[in-house]
């Protein structure tokens, strides 16, 4: 029953934010009489879309709940009054401990204080993967960075003329469409969008409206309003990152938002400043399918949670571009160390996908990226 909620709360990764995914079915026995997920904008939440499937029978049931129950009002009532009001006899919690300091526990103590038996931690590594980026948001103000990356064998992403379509096969290249799916941003930088043109869009059936927004790093604002990303602004909103002094009077009437981010010195965007403020905004996650100069400024800046390292069986040697640029490591000691999560193959190409650690030295960190 809680791999069956955690399937519902996976299934609406990246379109509930500000709020995180989450999944709950009502049983009674093994026969299942309500099912819920978080919908789009984050509500109603799951527990209330499960108890209107379930109904009257509810009663006695059993909820299985990915996350704590909410016990705060905010937009909508507690669903911790909605599952004591339906008359539940007992309640299963995956993650039971809320990062949002509204809740943190309190939700757990109102169902056992109403006579609810509460159980917790059954699944609960699954559940806390699927709410990481929601308690990044209300913990540190900052969106959960995914780091994508289509390389060959030796390290790199293109050849020395930009050529890079396509290094991975299609295989590969679904799973990066359902990645984007999940994730509430993508992330390039303006160099991409000036080489390649990108929609970055799902294009998966049935998630085309996803992800909820598509952000350029663009310092300067040189996007080409003949772009797709511009020219699909209205139906796939577009953010652009931009300093304060950046003219955006081409963009007027365009629906395109333009967030005004700190600068370095030499005219580059405080990474670590345009993802608080895209937090802000309310986005939890986002996916970075940016270039080589992008991939190192977001791990320079300390900003990368996952990185996903898509491998192709082929070589370039010296006549390709690598993967990342601009890291800084001179001595082995300042090398960025990594933690292998998970290795899948798909067709030829392998995914590989890591905890990004700091670097051992504890060197300054650079937050700029020259876009």
């Amino acid at each position: 029953m809680m791999a069956k909620a955690i399937g519902l709360a996976r299934g609406v990764l990246g379109s509930t934010a500000p709020n995180p995914a989450v999944g709950c079915v009502i049983a009674v026995g093994d026969s299942i009489i309500g099912r819920g997920a978080t919908q789009p904008g984050g509500r109603p939440h799951a527990e209330v879309m499960a108890l209107a499937e379930a109904g009257a029978a509810a009663r006695g049931a059993t909820a299985y709940v990915t996350l704590e129950p909410c016990a705060h009002h905010g937009c909508t009532p507690p669903c911790v009054d909605a599952l004591i009001a339906a008359g539940v006899a007992r309640v299963v919690v995956a993650h039971a401990h809320d990062p949002d300091p509204r809740v943190q526990g309190r939700g757990i103590a109102r169902l056992r204080a109403a006579g609810i038996l509460v159980e917790t931690g059954l699944m609960e590594a699954e559940a806390r993967a699927i709410v990481a980026g929601f308690a990044k948001r209300v913990t540190e103000g900052l969106p959960w960075v995914t780091l994508k990356l289509g390389v060959t064998l030796d390290g790199c992403i293109a050849t020395k003329s930009g050529e890079s379509r396509w290094i991975t096969g299609p295989a590969a290249r679904g799973v990066v469409q359902r990645m984007r799916a999940e994730h509430d941003g993508v992330l390039v930088g303006i160099g991409t969008v000036l080489a390649d043109d990108p929609g970055l869009i799902c294009g998966l059936e049935g998630l085309g409206d996803r992800p909820r927004w598509r952000v350029v790093a663009d310092s300067h604002l040189r996007i080409p309003l003949a772009s797709k990303l511009v020219r699909n602004a209205e139906a796939h909103p577009l953010i652009l990152l931009a300093t304060e002094a950046a003219d955006a009077t081409a963009l007027q009437g365009t629906g395109i938002t333009v967030l005004r981010c700190a600068a370095d010195d030499a005219g580059r965007i405080d990474l670590r400043d345009a993802l608080r403020r895209l937090g802000d905004l309310g986005l939890t996650s986002v996916l970075s399918e940016g270039g080589a100069h992008m991939a190192g400024a977001l791990l320079r800046a300390g900003l990368v949670d996952r990185l996903a390292w898509h491998r192709a069986p082929t070589l370039l040697g010296d006549s390709g571009m690598p993967a990342i640029q601009g890291l800084g490591v001179e001595r082995l000691a300042d090398a960025f160390r990594l933690r292998l999560l998970t290795r899948e193959a798909y067709e030829e190409d392998v995914l590989e996908t890591y905890e990004v650690l700091l670097p051992r030295s504890g060197r300054e960190i650079l937050t700029g990226i020259s876009s």
